[in-house]
């Protein structure tokens, strides 16, 4: 099965990477990335800017007008800071690999199952 593995961001998980945990983040996404390559378990990564967002709403009766706002923040303390898509075994297997990511100390990793995976 294939999952998606969300990794949320906020300021206090920032907080704490910027007081010194940077190279444990590292280190874990780095063993975590090596370990899911040999397994042949990873399907693809990465993480998501925050410079480069759009918010992109369009409205009932007018389906064609796009609203756009800067994003990636959509009315939330909590935003996507990246993404793992894992084919693994179990739910278990995926949960037990969101599980190892320091950011799941402050703030949530969230694994959904694919319904309709292409690629």
């Amino acid at each position: 099965m294939r999952y998606e593995i969300l990794i949320y961001n906020n300021a206090e998980c920032e907080a704490a990477i910027r007081g010194g945990l940077r190279d444990e983040l590292d280190r874990t996404h780095a063993a975590v990335l090596a370990e899911l390559e040999a397994s042949g378990e990873l399907v693809a990564s990465d993480e998501l800017s925050t410079e480069v967002a759009v918010v992109v709403r369009t409205d009932e009766d007018a389906p064609h007008h796009v609203r756009r706002t800067d994003g990636p923040y959509s009315e939330s303390k909590e935003w996507v800071g990246g993404f793992y898509v894992v084919d693994c075994e179990t739910l278990d297997r995926a949960v037990e690999i969101a599980g190892r990511f320091i950011e799941a100390r402050w703030s949530p990793v969230e694994v959904r199952q694919f319904v309709h995976f292409t690629g």
